[in-house]
């Protein structure tokens, strides 16, 4: 009965969000009352839970996702996004159009929501691919998925984090597998969209020539201002976990200090002081509520609501005893690391949104991870990571995003689904199987 009551409440989830537009703060809230009240929790716990839930998830994790979203508010105004693009395009060289808008959208995706990244990005991409003479199809698809990887599996993008904190995975690991895994599911992301999605032709048609991408490059930060905000808070966050997991508690003074800059809430204060850098001539205006911080908090708001909402429905699960349940009915199933990435992607696929999908998923899975092994810290994380490659399975007609790169592209729905939604299947599954390698052989 409990587990009915689980669908029932994920489903009630996905109407209220997808097919009434119900806000998914109160589509969560009223999914946990729903469970706890029809599973015979008493009113004591319900109200125990959704204060628990929700207090400690933001307690862990809500300032992480405020800096980040500054930092990506701030790289996404000054220019900055167009500065990585140029220092990624000289490296990688405009001849490789598909690997260079593909790189740029992972590096420019870890502060700045992928729909945004590509709506900024947009006309940078036409106007190479109209340069070189390609279908913007290719490009397009290229940079979408670059930006889904990174979206969905390397913090401090909103959704890994939020999953991390409630499934209190270790940040620092969830950084290096997520960066790593996302990394090699790029290269397919690349292969795919040059010799796939690249073989449908779509004129690009720019509507800014090189003169105006030239132009609001001149405009931009140096390149070592750009990357900072992003690689600083990254290597601190890594640094941490590089010292517990060698030293454990047994520290000097020292490295208890790299410790406290390591944690995520030091790491992105400091990321998020050194984007102050990035505009040209710095106005206090730009940290005033109709200033640039004023705007992003504003847009943050939303990704705290439902973030806080999704651990009160974990905490809800949680505390009426599904864990135990559910064990019991897993002890003779060995689906392992597929289970959240296959439960994920039915969340994804079902209701639009990856950020969603990543939060339920995690709050389903919080109370099974002792039962299913997840229990050291390495296998918390490579759970975050299945978990996110679930959440870019698949993009179709319910998701925003979906319409942003149809409609951006030139694409038709027909195609938009033959090119990007097969690749995001595609490239997902791919992240999936590389998280099981792994788990094998950890």
């Amino acid at each position: 009965m409990i587990i009915l009551l689980l669908i029932l409440s994920v489903v009630l989830i996905v109407v209220l969000t997808a097919k009434l537009n119900i806000h998914p703060f109160l589509a969560w809230l009223l999914a946990s009352l729903f469970f706890g009240i029809c599973a015979g929790m008493s009113f004591e716990i319900i109200l125990k839970s959704i204060e628990e839930g929700f207090g400690g998830t933001l307690g862990k994790i809500g300032l992480v996702i405020l800096f980040g979203v500054i930092i990506g508010s701030f790289l996404e105004n000054s220019g900055g996004a167009y500065k990585l693009a140029e220092v990624v395009l000289k490296l990688i060289g405009k001849k490789n159009i598909h690997a260079a808008m593909a790189i740029i959208g992972y590096i420019v995706s870890i502060p700045v929501f992928a729909d945004s990244g590509f709506i900024i990005l947009s006309p940078l991409n036409k106007s190479l691919s109209k340069k070189a003479g390609i279908s913007i199809a290719g490009t397009g698809v290229a940079l979408i998925l670059g930006l889904l990887l990174s979206h969905v599996m390397v913090p401090p993008t909103p959704g890994p984090i939020a999953a991390a904190g409630i499934l209190d995975a270790n940040l620092g690991l969830v950084m290096v597998v997520g960066i790593f895994v996302s990394s090699l599911s790029l290269v397919v992301a690349i292969i795919y969209s040059k010799h796939v999605a690249g073989k449908t032709y779509i004129d690009p048609n720019p509507e800014l020539s090189e003169a105006d991408i030239e132009e609001k490059i001149k405009q931009a930060p140096s390149a070592l201002k750009s990357f900072l905000p992003i690689l600083i808070p990254i290597a601190l966050i890594v640094s941490k976990s590089l010292v517990e997991f060698n030293y454990g508690k047994d520290l000097n003074s020292f490295l208890s200090f790299v410790t406290f800059i390591g944690s995520p809430v030091i790491a992105l204060l400091i990321g998020m002081f050194l984007s102050f850098l990035l505009p040209k001539k710095f106005d206090m205006e730009l940290l005033a509520d109709s200033g640039w911080v004023g705007k992003s908090l504003l847009s943050a708001s939303t990704i705290l609501l439902i973030t806080g909402a999704g651990g009160v429905f974990g905490k809800v699960l949680q505390n009426s005893g599904i864990g135990n349940v559910m064990s019991d009915m897993l002890s003779g199933v060995s689906l392992g690391i597929w289970l959240p990435f296959i439960l994920t992607a039915a969340i994804k696929t079902a209701q639009g949104s990856s950020t969603v999908a990543l939060i339920t998923a995690a709050a389903i899975m919080a109370p099974l991870m002792v039962t299913m092994g997840f229990d050291t810290e390495m296998q918390k994380a490579l759970l975050v990571i299945a978990i996110g490659a679930g959440a870019m399975v698949v993009p179709h007609a319910n998701d925003s995003g979906f319409w942003i790169v149809t409609q951006l592209t030139g694409m038709d729905i027909k195609t938009g689904y033959k090119l990007y939604t097969t690749g995001a299947l595609i490239v997902g599954c791919f992240a999936a199987f590389l998280v099981f390698l792994i788990s094998l052989i950890i």
